[in-house]
């Protein structure tokens, strides 16, 4: 009944303070006026696509390396011609 009360922004925003801030539950549950049950039950809704992300990141992270080392080898080569 009270699961479409806060949007899924709010829910997110309520688990990135305990997951990234590193604040209590019982204190943002206080301030936000939700229940600690509530926070636990976002907190586990919301870890499966912050797994998605972390894979991302991963993957950003490798392409980055990759793009890093071709465009090394390009310059590289571009001196060569000179």
């Amino acid at each position: 009944m009270g699961s479409n009360i806060y949007s899924d922004d709010f829910k997110r925003d309520a688990v990135a303070q305990i997951t990234e801030r590193g604040y209590p539950v019982r204190e943002v549950s206080d301030r936000l006026g939700v229940s600690a049950y509530s926070l636990y039950a976002w907190k586990k809704k919301f870890s499966k696509s912050a797994s998605g992300d972390a894979t991302n990141d991963a993957e950003i992270r490798r392409l980055k390396r990759e793009l890093a080392r071709v465009t090394e080898e390009r310059d590289i080569l571009k001196k060569g011609r000179h």
